[in-house]
């Protein structure tokens, strides 16, 4: 099904290239994340974020385009000498994201973007200050991922741009949760991204 997904949004990609005048280029960046319903405050983990983007003008003021790219997301909680009681402890997920946005320039060198992001997991992993958890301890993470986004980018160059976001899964990470207000059910992603967006011309 991994495979599957990855395939599928090359193949979406491709056929927008040859369907319509577009801007292509490669994406690399990092995120701050979080996850909302594990008590774990702040977005002390960071992840990096690679890919490819395809965008085409549809209107004057607007554009609309999609991605695929390499995300890491999850949360960490550091050892605190001051609390020596309280265990490190790390969520590492790695996933396949195909963002499909619409968005609006504001001027001729920003835009505001909004969109949704399906995603698929392709790896994950906890540790603790003994080490990786093992396999049977470890707990089951959901293999799809919804994420809403909305951002802002600007171009510092005539080919390169700054991309910040915000994005927040509608679909559970996991079905544990260790509080009752978040949807009173599961985990749920929570990132900021910022990334160069280079575009490699028409």
């Amino acid at each position: 099904m991994k495979r599957i997904v990855v395939a599928f949004g090359f193949l979406l990609i491709a056929n927008f290239v040859v369907a319509q005048r577009f801007d292509a280029g490669i994406i690399a960046g990092f995120n701050g994340t979080q996850v909302e319903g594990d008590n774990l405050k702040g977005y002390h983990k960071a992840g990096i974020l690679a890919g490819l983007f395809v965008q085409t003008d549809i209107a004057p003021a607007i554009v609309a385009g999609m991605e695929i790219k390499y995300s890491q997301k999850g949360s960490r909680r550091a050892f605190d000498p001051k609390q020596p009681d309280i265990d490190k402890y790390v969520m590492r997920l790695g996933y396949i994201d195909i963002p499909i946005f619409m968005a609006f320039r504001t001027n001729d060198r920003s835009m505001i973007i909004g969109g949704i992001a399906p995603g698929v997991l392709i790896h994950s992993k906890e540790v603790n200050s003994d080490g990786e958890i093992p396999e049977p301890d470890r707990q089951d993470f959901n293999t799809f991922d919804l994420q809403p986004f909305v951002g802002f980018q600007f171009d510092f160059l005539e080919h390169a741009s700054v991309d910040l976001r915000f994005a927040l899964s509608v679909l559970p990470c996991s079905d544990k949760s260790e509080t009752n207000y978040y949807f009173h059910n599961g985990l749920f992603n929570n990132v900021i991204s910022l990334a160069l967006y280079y575009r490699l011309g028409r």
